[in-house]
């Protein structure tokens, strides 16, 4: 069984290959995937396909080459840390931005049960004018 690490390790890679499947192999069916009030894309979302939907597939329409590069992975047990930078240009204003990123998953019986995001809002709504 891979630990909370490497699932977490291994939803990055997927990430960067831009494989959902690969992504969400480990995330449980009522993950609760919180991304933070005053981001594009804010809210609580239960589930693969309602973070699918509402995050990923509304970053990937509004924004030209949206990407988190991950810099640190925290072990904590069953919680880990990525931190990393967004980046990417808001397709509307075609202005480029990159903020600063902290992820906390929580893993149980080897699934992402919880994740949130903690980011720079303002700096994002800003390139968003």
């Amino acid at each position: 069984m891979s630990t909370p690490y490497d699932i977490v390790k291994e939803h990055y890679a997927a990430s960067a290959r831009q494989d959902f499947a690969g992504m969400f192999a480990n995330v449980s069916d009522t993950v609760e995937w919180t991304e933070m009030a005053g981001f594009p894309c804010a809210g609580t979302w239960i589930g693969p396909q309602a973070v699918i939907d509402n995050v990923f597939k509304v970053l990937g329409s509004t924004w030209d080459n949206y990407r988190f590069d991950l810099e640190q992975l925290v072990d904590g047990g069953d919680v880990v840390v990525g931190i990393g930078t967004y980046s990417g240009s808001y397709r509307a204003t075609g202005k480029p931005m990159q903020a600063r990123v902290a992820h906390v998953w929580r893993i149980a019986s080897g699934k992402v049960v919880k994740f949130e995001q903690f980011t720079d809002t303002l700096l994002v709504a800003n390139v968003m004018r």
